[in-house]
């Protein structure tokens, strides 16, 4: 049996506010092998919360617990901030939602791309490798593109630019956090064909982290459902459509299909005993 990149057991985050404590993942379990997982729900189930636990970027008000959180051979529940430095961004990237907000605003698309390289390159070298990785990403006039300030670059060619910087180091494990939500739908799937192609090309294991049902269906390989914090359902991604929990299956129910016509939309029913 292939030994998964990253094993997770019972993980928790907790966050502290003026009033109460508010647990925002609950105990949840799961491993990511060289595959996509999907991981979708609703806003505030919990998605985004795990994935950032994961490299240690959850808010100073925020407590991560763990019973085990391994990536290979780091032991990430108990990584000090020195060893995150070797792990974050060079073994484990991350590929945020809006490349506005990620993306240095005074600094040219090369410069940034450059700093996520190992040190002891030339210049030269480094230009060339960065080259390398925008034409990889599928960018046409690489040349061009390196001299540009994010403003000057489309949404589409912005998020192009983030995973060109994410898989610079070379990582085994990419957590993309709704990385084509900001996108419309044609630049989404080029995007996605980028990632699918890289992903498999370089055996990288990939959480993908969604909104989108219909998409996780048909790009993911697995799929972990989310509510209120915990995992309630695990499924293939082509037998997400046929997957049993309720709010799986509310989910589903309540979006609209082309082709279908239907008086009105069902809504989700939640079940306060699904986060027990």
């Amino acid at each position: 049996m292939i030994k998964p990149l990253l094993e997770v057991e019972d993980l928790s985050v907790t966050f502290k506010t003026p009033h109460r404590m508010v647990k925002a993942v609950r105990d949840i379990s799961f491993t990511v092998g060289k595959e996509k997982v999907g991981i979708v729900g609703e806003s505030g189930s919990g998605k985004s919360a795990t994935g950032r636990a994961i490299l240690k970027l959850t808010p100073g008000n925020g407590i991560v617990s763990a019973k085990r959180m391994q990536f290979e051979e780091v032991d990430l529940a108990d990584a000090t901030e020195e060893d995150m430095l070797a792990v974050r961004g060079k073994r484990i990237g991350m590929i945020l939602q809006d490349p506005k907000f990620s993306l240095d605003p005074v600094m040219r698309v090369g410069d940034q791309i450059a700093e996520a390289l190992p040190p002891g390159l030339s210049k030269a070298e480094a230009r060339e490798r960065v080259l390398e990785m925008l034409e990889s990403v599928r960018i046409r006039n690489p040349q061009r593109v390196y001299s540009l300030y994010p403003h000057e670059c489309s949404g589409g060619m912005g998020q192009r630019i983030m995973i060109a910087m994410m898989l610079v180091p070379e990582p085994k494990l990419l957590i993309a956090d709704e990385p084509t939500s900001a996108l419309d739908v044609t630049v989404r799937m080029q995007v996605l064909a980028i990632l699918d192609d890289l992903v498999s090309r370089r055996g990288l294991g990939l959480m993908f982290i969604s909104h989108d049902l219909n998409l996780v269906a048909t790009f993911c390989d697995r799929v972990l459902i989310m509510y209120a914090g915990r995992i309630v359902e695990e499924c293939k991604a082509s037998k997400l459509r046929q997957a049993t929990h309720p709010y799986t299956q509310g989910l589903l129910a309540s979006l609209p299909r082309i082709g279908e016509r239907q008086k009105k939309l069902a809504t989700l029913v939640r079940d306060p005993a699904w986060a027990l």
